[in-house]
């Protein structure tokens, strides 16, 4: 067998002979001819693989060796034309990275020099100029970048001499990434509502079901003790004075005709009235970009988590911090350099004295103190003055306010007609389900008018999209009938969803609601809105049973465990707790004979007996004189609650919880004379219109000659009363069973 085979020029390497020496470059053919022998030939074939890999075969029959080298010579020479692509695909793709991370550095470095201009503000702007809509992802990754891109730059500055410029240069872009970091945060907390069950069930994009608010400018810094539920449109009642609408992204934004700086905005709104869901939506705009970009950094303060700081000491760059882990790990201290703006929610949920005349002068933002003197301090300007603030609270609340640290008040009035229909659209996606739950609205005059309250928008689309689906034709009638629906809708699906029942009895039956009101109602008592495991065991409530919960009660802070270190708990609206509270203390009076409203001594054993039938009496008129006795009006909605409980017709609902029955009739008239009596001692205007409210939750049927007499006595008069007043009286004339025409 004869073996033949051309070499070309391949370097050093193809210079090896047969034997593996080194010889002379020889184009000529090398020839090898062997003649039989023991030794097989592939011997040679062996020692042949120490020479360079044969590339053309000229003639001879291939053995299996043979053709397996062949294949392997063909597979590489398809190898080195594919390395010299993948060079070239190399040198092609690097050609473009260096001009993309060229591109990069260069508009880091001008964002850099930005940054070390004097005017630090319009970087922040700029950079929102320069941003692309990304993913979470990618503006992880984006962000990641940045910050590689900023520790190159500010080592080389360092070495470079230039430690100034670098250290300065550090601050203010951490101050970059802070606001950019906390924009990201605030989009991901705030760009979800949990109607009603929060962190619980499916969240909905708030953009998508959020319907916009009748806000209006409310006149000076003076307060209204009031703490109603009403609402009404302005064409539906007298005004005392022309108003002006406001949108939420414009409330600090002087109105027409003014010049004056808006620094603190005081938003007053009754329960549920959509105070908490404006402040959501402002975020959100902010944090999106599309409003008030003039401002650098939002920091969300509710008071009700200020209430857990309460005794501690901290400087106001600690409370920031606490609230917010982006400027805690940008260290930035320099607040008076930016644009700030700090909304403090819920004023009627602050447990804190807040002494605007005692406290102390606080001016430095590094000094520890109280928290509540960080506070005062900061509405009266003292701390941070360039500082926007926006304080949200219930009417009967803003008096804690001074009003000379107030620049604009503005009122949340809630959903005029078309948004009322508005969000009942946006929150069924069945379009034929939301038109029924419309007209089922429209047929009760009163639900229809309670509806221009948001959170009764809520309760309304489950009470009755559960009542449509079981078709009861039963439609509640006032306020007290709508939340007893609420508890006993959450309770059945809780039996439904944990106990795998369909419950078929309307009545409330369950234990956890009595163990939920006893804690609803210690903790109102006691001030508290947060609340720890060791109140929900002191309440008979096992937490690690979450059907307990019945979607009225909620874990809070469950995303935050790095600010709060212990499990809190809360109601999923300060209504739901009220209502709650309200159910404990009457179940208190009619199976245990337990005035719960009264003074210590009140509660003998001895005076139980002596009472007996006039007990309950006693315990109304504890409770509403406990009710006129509060400054902020915090039990104003449970007193209205607990007399409306106190008719048979809203009872029926409560037949699984009560042990006794009693003939309420002569406590029933002696509770509304008793309130009469109250509403002609001259009390203030908002405080008389929450007992024509609790006389409209009695079904009074004097009720209307009762506020024309009011009117006619000279206690009021029409100029006096203010157009949240008029509309509170008419919003009362317009829920009860007689027309409000009779005082026309």
């Amino acid at each position: 067998m004869s073996l033949s085979w051309k070499r070309e020029e391949e370097g050093p390497a193809s210079k090896r002979s047969v034997s593996g020496e080194h010889g002379t470059k020889s184009k000529s053919p090398i020839k090898q001819e062997r003649p039989a022998s023991p030794v097989p030939s592939c011997v040679s074939m062996k020692s042949d693989r120490s020479m360079g890999t044969p590339i053309e075969f000229r003639e001879g029959d291939f053995s299996t060796e043979q053709r397996n080298q062949q294949e392997r010579s063909e597979s590489e020479i398809l190898s080195g034309q594919s390395s010299q692509s993948h060079q070239t695909d190399l040198d092609s793709i690097f050609s473009l990275l260096e001009e993309k991370i060229m591109t990069f550095v260069k508009n880091e470095l001008k964002m850099f020099k930005r940054i070390l201009s004097p005017e630090l503000p319009e970087v922040f702007e700029s950079q929102k100029q320069d941003e692309e809509v990304v993913d979470a992802e990618d503006e992880k990754q984006e962000s990641s970048a940045r910050e590689g891109a900023l520790k190159i730059t500010l080592h080389v500055l360092r070495k470079m001499n230039q430690k100034e410029l670098a250290d300065t240069l550090e601050k203010n872009e951490l101050a970059v990434i802070c606001q950019r970091e906390l924009k990201s945060n605030l989009k991901k907390k705030f760009q979800y509502v949990f109607e009603g069950i929060a962190k619980q069930g499916n969240p909905t994009l708030l953009n998508k079901i959020y319907t916009e608010l009748y806000i209006t400018e409310g006149g000076t810094g003076e307060v209204n003790n009031e703490h109603e539920l009403r609402q009404i449109e302005t064409t539906t009642r007298k005004q005392a004075r022309p108003e002006t609408a406001i949108k939420c992204n414009d409330i600090f934004k002087p109105l027409t005709g003014q010049d004056k700086l808006i620094r603190t905005v005081l938003t007053k709104g009754v329960a549920g009235i959509g105070k908490t869901v404006s402040v959501q939506k402002f975020i959100l705009d902010w944090a999106e970009g599309k409003a008030n970009q003039d401002v650098q950094f939002v920091f969300s303060v509710p008071f009700r988590q200020v209430n857990l700081l309460k005794g501690d000491k901290h400087t106001l760059i600690a409370l920031l911090n606490h609230f917010s882990m982006e400027t805690k790990q940008s260290r930035i201290s320099n607040y008076d350099k930016y644009k700030v703006l700090f909304i403090f929610d819920g004023l009627d949920e602050c447990r804190l004295p807040l002494d605007f005349h005692k406290n102390k002068i606080c001016c430095d933002v590094t000094e520890s103190t109280s928290v509540d003197v960080l506070l005062t301090n900061l509405i009266k300007g003292n701390l941070l003055p360039s500082a926007l603030l926006w304080i949200t609270t219930r009417p009967a609340a803003a008096n804690k306010i001074p009003s000379e640290c107030v620049d604009q008040v503005t009122e949340v009035r809630g959903f005029n007609d078309p948004q009322k229909e508005e969000y009942f659209r946006k929150r069924f996606r069945d379009e034929d389900l939301a038109s029924r739950i419309i007209s089922h609205i429209k047929t009760s005059r009163s639900l229809h008018i309670m509806c221009h309250i948001p959170v009764f928008c809520w309760i309304s689309a489950t009470v009755l999209e559960h009542m449509l689906k079981h078709k009861r034709e039963e439609m509640p009638k006032n306020l007290t009938e709508m939340y007893t629906h609420l508890v006993v809708f959450h309770t059945k699906q809780k039996n439904e969803k944990y106990l795998g029942k369909e419950e078929t009895n309307p009545h409330l039956n369950n234990e956890s609601i009595l163990s939920l009101g006893k804690l609803a109602f210690q903790q109102l008592v006691n001030g508290n809105l947060i609340f720890y495991e060791e109140d929900l065991k002191e309440a008979g409530i096992d937490v690690n049973e979450a059907s307990v919960y019945s979607g009225l009660c909620t874990q809070l802070f469950k995303e935050e465990c790095g600010l709060y270190q212990d499990k809190v708990y809360c109601f999923v609206h300060l209504s739901i707790q009220e209502f709650l509270a309200a159910v404990y203390v009457f179940l208190s009076f009619i199976n245990n004979n337990e005035n719960l409203m009264a003074k210590p001594q009140s509660t003998s054993r001895n005076l139980s007996v002596l009472f007996r039938d006039k007990h309950k009496v006693t315990v109304y008129k504890s409770a509403l004189d406990k009710a006129l006795q509060s400054e902020t009006g915090n039990l104003d909605l449970f007193l209205r609650f607990l007399l409306g409980l106190s008719l048979e017709s809203n009872q029926k609902h409560l037949r699984g919880l009560l042990t006794k029955t009693r003939s309420s009739s002569q406590s029933h008239e002696e509770t509304v004379k008793y309130i009469k009596k109250k509403i002609r001692k001259n009390l203030s205007p908002e405080r008389s219109i929450n007992l024509f409210h609790c006389l409209n939750e009695l079904n009074d049927h004097s009720l209307v000659e009762e506020i024309q007499s009011y009117l006619s006595s000279g206690s009021l008069s029409e100029p006096n009363l203010s157009p949240a007043q008029w509309s509170a009286l008419v919003f009362v004339l317009l829920t009860s069973e007689k027309s409000w025409m009779y005082l026309t």
